[in-house]
C-alpha cells in the first residue's frame, strides 16, 4: 500500500476513534447532555464503537491500526519496521483532529460546564488520568492492558476462519476478514470495562498525547490542568505493551 493510502487511512480512521471516544466522555461527563451521568459501561462500548467505524473506514486503505501500540507489535512480529513512523505520525495528526471535532460537537455543553455548580475539570474527556496516582503501578496496567489488545489482534490473523493465516508484511494482514475488525471493537470494550478501572485504559499512545494536546490548546472554559506529568505512562505503557505483544506472538506462532 502507498504512502498516500497509509496516510489517509489513519488520519481518517484514528480520527473516527476519537471523535467517538472522546464524544462518549464528553456526553457523560459534561452537563445538559442527554447522555449525562451515562457511566463506564457507555463510555466502554462508546470507545469499543470508535474502533469498529474507524478501523473499518481505514482498513482498505491503512489496514486500520489506528494505534501506534498496534504498529510496533505488527512491526515486532513481521520484522518490517519501514513504515512505522509514517503510521505513527498519522495516527497522532488523526487523533488531534478526532479531539477538535469531538469538541466542535459539544462546544455549546463546554461553554455551559463553566457556569454551572457542577461544573468538573474536562482532562478526562480527552485523555486518561490514575485513580490512584502510582506510577509504576499505572505503568504496568497500561502495559498488560495494551498486551491484553494486541497479541489477541496479532492471533486474530492467524486464526482459520477469521483472519488469512499467518500475517502478511502488508497492513492489511492483521485483521484479515471483516468480522475480525468486530472481535477487536468487543475486545476494546471488554477491556475498558476488566482493565480501565485503574488508569482510564489508554492502551493506545497517539489517543492520548493527541487529544491532550489539544486539551492545552483550546479555549475551554475551566479545563484545568492537562497534567503533562502524568503524560508519559499512557505514551511509554502502551508502546511498551505492543512491543511485549510482538515479541510473544513472534515466539508462540
Amino acid at each position: 500500500m502507498s504512502n498516500g493510502d497509509i496516510l489517509a487511512g489513519e488520519v481518517i480512521g484514528t480520527a473516527i476513534l476519537i471523535l467517538f471516544g472522546a464524544g462518549v466522555c464528553a456526553a457523560v461527563t459534561l452537563d445538559f447532555s442527554k447522555a449525562k451521568g451515562a457511566g463506564w459501561v457507555v463510555i466502554a462500548f462508546g470507545w469499543g464503537f470508535g474502533v469498529l467505524a474507524g478501523a473499518y473506514t481505514a482498513a482498505p486503505l491503512s489496514g486500520g491500526h489506528l494505534n501506534p501500540a498496534v504498529t510496533v507489535g505488527v512491526a515486532v512480529d513481521t520484522g518490517e519496521w519501514g513504515k512505522v513512523p509514517l503510521y505513527v505520525l498519522a495516527q497522532l495528526a488523526g487523533a488531534v483532529l478526532g479531539a477538535v471535532l469531538a469538541w466542535l460537537v459539544y462546544y455549546a455543553q463546554f461553554r455551559a460546564n463553566a457556569d454551572t455548580a457542577t461544573a468538573r475539570p474536562t482532562l478526562g474527556i480527552f485523555s486518561t488520568g490514575p485513580e490512584v496516582r502510582n506510577p509504576a503501578a499505572n505503568l504496568t496496567t497500561e502495559v498488560v492492558a495494551t498486551v491484553a489488545l494486541v497479541l489477541p489482534i496479532l492471533a486474530f490473523g492467524k486464526n482459520d476462519g477469521i483472519g488469512v493465516g499467518p500475517i502478511p508484511g502488508e497492513a492489511a494482514g492483521i485483521y484479515g476478514s471483516g468480522i475480525s475488525i468486530l472481535l477487536v471493537s468487543l475486545l476494546v470494550a471488554g477491556i475498558g470495562m476488566s482493565l480501565g478501572g485503574p488508569t482510564g485504559y489508554a492502551i493506545n499512545p497517539a489517543r492520548d498525547l493527541g487529544p491532550r494536546i489539544v486539551h492545552a490548546l483550546l479555549p475551554i472554559p475551566n479545563k484545568g490542568t492537562s497534567d503533562w506529568g502524568y503524560a508519559w505512562i499512557p505514551v511509554a505503557g502502551p508502546l511498551l505493551g505492543g512491543l511485549f505483544a510482538g515479541v510473544l506472538c513472534n515466539a508462540a506462532y
